[in-house]
């Protein structure tokens, strides 16, 4: 059996804006002194007229990027989540959110598997904060071949968009030839009747291999990819839950206000039913390999599984 490929999906995210920058010159692309860490360079190096280094100076870049908007270019703002969502916020609310710019916001080394980089960098509250923007797009990708999707469809969309990328490299899923994305879909990715495990980013994958476990045990799980959290595909979330009459929702984030949140939403308003939320519990990272973080966290395969079981 051949080995399963894998990609961090800050390098489909450097690769999908260089293969754009070639179609499209009105793409502009800023960076916040860490292209090399975010994949941006990739675009630099291509389109060096087109690639704009604001320095360790995260809130100014946001407004620079608001500024280029206006002017007809389609500006991707680079940095990690944690200085994007987190130290621009007030600038991405009232520069970007606020007037509605066509601006694209590229979130590098989101969730705790950034590792080493500790717990001041693993930013797990920023799904939270852009779901607030109203207007606000947040997309999620779960792997190479959506992330590089989700890229083509910030730009062809008008308005704001949030694009959450991650350090470590991931397994490619979305093998089928007729994979579509569109923003505000989600995708059914294996079918079961005993409850619905609804993930986001890099836990689809660990969804994937919790259902696998699940199945040994005689329990099947339906398992859905919502890779744009906002707007959720309110429809394929509510089907499932009245389908199955249980929801697990997982992510590489707080279990407060991300994707978690946003599924009980839509659920308490149109089909009541037992949700178990898994992802950060309400704590912050810690420094160590990423890898073994998603283990402690109980965000891998296993300990997804560990968690369903107990609950049902």
């Amino acid at each position: 059996m051949s080995e399963v490929k894998k990609i961090a999906t800050r390098e489909s995210y450097g690769n999908a804006l260089a293969e754009l920058g070639a179609q499209h010159d009105n793409i502009v692309v800023l960076d916040a002194d860490l292209a090399g860490a975010t994949k941006t360079s990739v675009f630099k190096k291509a389109f060096p007229d087109r690639h704009i280094d604001c320095g360790i100076a995260e809130c100014n870049m946001m407004g620079i990027a608001a500024g280029l908007s206006t002017a007809g270019k389609v500006p991707f703002a680079s940095t990690f989540a944690m200085f994007a969502a987190g130290r621009a916020f007030e600038q991405v609310r009232n520069s970007i959110g606020y007037p509605h710019m066509n601006v694209k916001i590229g979130a590098t080394h989101a969730g705790i598997s950034v590792g080493e980089d500790g717990a001041s960098h693993q930013c797990n509250e920023d799904i939270a904060l852009m779901r607030t923007i109203p207007g606000m797009v947040v997309i999620s990708p779960a792997d190479d071949v959506e992330a590089r999707a989700a890229v083509k469809a910030a730009y062809e969309h008008e308005g704001p968009v949030y694009l959450r990328f991650g350090r470590l490299a991931v397994p490619v899923i979305n093998t089928n030839p007729d994979y579509k994305f569109e923003i505000g879909k989600g995708v059914t990715l294996r079918e079961g009747t005993d409850l619905t495990i609804i993930a986001t980013g890099l836990c689809v994958n660990s969804a994937l291999e919790a259902a696998e476990m699940l199945a040994k045990d005689g329990v099947s799980a339906k398992v859905i990819n919502i890779h744009t959290i906002k707007p959720l595909d309110e429809e394929l979330v509510v089907e499932a839950a009245k389908a199955t009459g249980k929801v697990v929702t997982v992510e590489e984030h707080s279990v407060i206000g991300g994707l978690g949140s946003a599924v009980c939403d839509a659920l308490c308003a149109k089909a009541p039913t037992p949700v178990l939320k898994i992802g950060v519990q309400d704590t912050f990272g810690e420094s160590g390999p990423a890898a073994a973080l998603l283990a402690k966290y109980k965000l891998d395969g296993a300990g997804v599984y560990e968690q369903i079981k107990a609950w049902v």
